[in-house]
């Protein structure tokens, strides 16, 4: 109870705090590219009952079809305004939306696409999705560049499943077993200070 009090509170007041960025945001996507400024992704969240997660949209329209769910810093899907947004996570502000809603929390494991959650050993899928998924995490935190490791990759999301999807796997089950309300607090601060540097 304590969480979801602190997850409404938190996402109202930072939607009203970035509300002026997200109106410049919504502006720049529309001056960039034709296509609808929030993207609409498909993802799997607690106890496996899926979701549509928004972010804006990053990537010319119809990406999805021309390319697969992972994303590399040289990906020719992304737009001039997109490279910027992801570079500084200005992308993710809609999941405010979704915390609000009780579909997220401020923090927990990031959501997946449905077909990479399906590749999940049964008890990992499980143990992970015994919590709400979050905005940030303690693969966040670890800061893996996930973007730039994938640049260059002849197959981003084969790349993706090999240097990255373990390690944000291993750290995705060390947050369910320490889950506290003072390790949100502790990633929270961590992550903000992490943003202002």
């Amino acid at each position: 109870m304590v969480k979801r009090l602190f997850d409404i509170i938190a996402s109202f007041l930072a939607l009203a705090i970035f509300s002026p960025v997200i109106l410049i945001v919504v502006i720049l996507i529309k001056k960039d590219s034709a296509g609808p400024v929030f993207y609409r992704a498909r993802r799997v969240g607690w106890q496996g009952k899926e979701f549509i997660m928004y972010k804006f949209r990053t990537m010319v329209t119809n990406a999805d079809k021309i390319g697969g769910p992972s994303t590399s810093a040289d990906d020719p899907r992304l737009t001039k305004v997109g490279k910027t947004l992801r570079h500084f996570k200005l992308d993710e502000l809609p999941q405010l939306v979704n915390v609000l809603s009780g579909r997220m929390s401020i923090v927990g494991p990031r959501p997946e696409v449905p077909s990479e959650m399906e590749t999940y050993d049964p008890e990992v899928r499980k143990t992970i999705l015994s919590v709400k998924p979050g905005m940030g995490d303690l693969a966040t935190l670890a800061d893996l560049h996930e973007e730039e490791m994938l640049r260059g990759s002849a197959d981003p999301h084969a790349a993706y499943r090999e240097k990255i999807q373990p390690e944000k796997i291993r750290l995705n089950l060390e947050y369910v077993s320490r889950k506290s309300f003072m390790l949100d607090m502790e990633i929270i601060i961590k992550t903000v200070l992490s943003a202002l540097k």
